[in-house]
Order: structure tokens, then sequence, then C-alpha cells
């Protein structure tokens, strides 16, 4: 059996990168940090870690993988994500009902804000059932 462990993200600059991820999911990292790699988990220690690699690479996008981020309170999370350094990426071919918001980190990472209520998600989620 496997387990989800942690996401790798790769980053440009570790110790930003840290504080923006650290705030973003309310993460703690792991001690001691290396100066190239720190694993993030989480304070309460549910769900999977988040660690970040200082190594160089090549943008694509569209990315061939990303996060999605389930929230209570879609337009409060999207909100206060800006205000920690994201950004919103808007996609013409976003449909008008959907339930998600595409951003990106202050490196250009892509990531998406789900509303997890529209659909009951939000009790599966808080019961570790997503």
């Amino acid at each position: 059996m496997l387990v989800v462990g942690s996401i790798v993200i790769r980053v440009d600059d570790i110790s930003s990168q840290r504080a923006f991820w650290s705030a973003a999911l309310d993460y703690v990292a792991r001690e001691p940090a290396d100066t190239d790699f720190v694993l993030l988990h989480p304070r309460d220690g549910e769900g999977p870690n988040v660690s970040l690699d200082a190594a160089r690479s090549e943008r694509v996008l569209p990315p061939r993988i990303h996060l999605d981020l389930y929230a209570e309170d879609q337009a409060v999370e999207v909100r206060r994500l800006t205000a920690l350094g994201a950004r919103e990426v808007h996609w013409d071919r976003r449909p008008e009902d959907a339930d998600y918001v595409i951003m990106e980190d202050p490196e250009g990472n892509r990531f998406c804000v789900i509303d997890a209520t529209d659909w009951g998600g939000w009790s599966r989620i808080r019961r570790g059932r997503p």
C-alpha cells in the first residue's frame, strides 16, 4: 500500500516560499531545515506534507500537476492568499459556474482554490474523507 507523504514544489527562493506556504496552509517546518530543502507539515498533523526543493526548473504552462486546495469559504481564502503574495490567474476557458479559482504563488507555481461547500465536500474533508 502507498500513501502520499509529501508533495514537492521546486522553488528558487526557499526562504520566501517557506514563508508563503507556511502561512497559506498553516504548516510548520520540520527542523532543522536545510538551505536547499524544507519539509512543511500540518500543524495539527492532518494531511500530506508539502516539501520545498531549491532546484531550478523550467516553468511549463499549463503545469502537468498542481495542488487543489479545498476551502470552506473560497472568497475569504482567495483574498487571504492574495494578501500573502499569490495572484489570481485568469483563463478564458474557465466556465462561469466553475467551483475553482486558479492562482499562483509568488514564484508562479499554480494551484486552485476549490469551493468545497457547494458539493458537500467540506464536511467529508473535515472527517478525513475527500
